[in-house]
């Protein structure tokens, strides 16, 4: 069992190089950021809240920071955790990832997520009731476009675009449970990132049947012991836990926390994109 976290960087959090650091120094596996890149004032309220979360309005750029994060560690896993693929424009997005990877090489995971703010959405030129599709588009492109060397796709034509990923990087899809997602998986993913960890094991028929032996790996969760050994029931290697967006003392000893939960489990944390 690995454990790993997630966490809205932002400008008012601990520096990305610190949090970075403090991941690979508690033998934490990987580090995953998410992303708005911006926050409409008409962005719909959750029901019972007067506002969005203020770090959903201040968020860092994942690849951006996923960078300062490559320089100043060496193992684990650096990841998009939700990377909103139809807001973003394939070409540069395929390039800065790879680029990543060249910083970290074999070490970047990617994260995507359909998105759920509809004004951000639609402020990216997309209609909201089109955005998996407009994701899928984006992402099928990209993997040509580290994969091959004249790339085409439905957007542009035959192309180069250097550099290519030292590995391939693992695109991971969030969402609920269903068969519109687990086609997405199916087609262009290597596994699930079930947000908030719930229903999977109800789920996990489906998702096999669809997806055969692709990972499924439980994000933003609040671990305990009794979870991480209910997930390894489920044949599950790998759990990314929910950091609270805060200070660095307010950050770190969530980081001890969770490194106490997860050293009785493994000997050794690889970086396992």
């Amino acid at each position: 069992m690995r454990l790993g976290v997630t966490m809205f960087a932002t400008d008012r959090s601990i520096s990305i190089t610190r949090l970075a650091r403090a991941v690979e120094e508690r033998g934490l596996c990987s580090l995953y950021l998410p992303e708005h890149t911006h926050m409409p004032v008409a962005t719909p309220h959750t029901p019972g809240q007067p506002d969005v979360p203020e770090s959903y309005k201040r968020t860092l750029d994942p690849l951006v920071a996923l960078a300062a994060a490559a320089a100043v560690t060496e193992r684990i896993t650096l990841g998009t955790g939700i990377l909103l693929a139809a807001q973003r424009e394939p070409l540069v997005t395929a390039k800065a990832i790879a680029s990543l990877d060249h910083l970290a090489p074999g070490r970047v995971a990617v994260g995507v997520g359909f998105g759920w703010n509809a004004p951000e959405v639609e402020h990216h030129g997309v209609p909201y009731a089109e955005r998996r599709d407009v994701a899928r588009r984006h992402m099928l492109a990209m993997k040509a476009l580290w994969s091959q060397e004249q790339a085409s796709s439905e957007s542009f034509g035959p192309t180069y675009s250097w550099p290519k990923p030292t590995v391939m990087p693992p695109i991971y899809l969030g969402g609920a449970a269903g068969p519109k997602l687990f086609a997405h998986v199916a087609e262009y993913g290597d596994g699930w990132i079930p947000i908030g960890a719930k229903g999977i094991k109800a789920a996990l028929p489906a998702f096999r049947d669809t997806c055969g032996d692709k990972r499924i790996i439980p994000f933003g969760s609040l671990p305990t012991p009794e979870k991480l050994e209910y997930f390894a029931t489920l044949g599950i290697e790998e759990v990314v836990a929910n950091v609270p967006s805060g200070t660095a003392d307010e950050v770190l000893p969530v980081l001890d926390t969770l490194a106490a939960i997860i050293s009785p489990y493994v000997e050794t944390r690889p970086a396992s994109p």
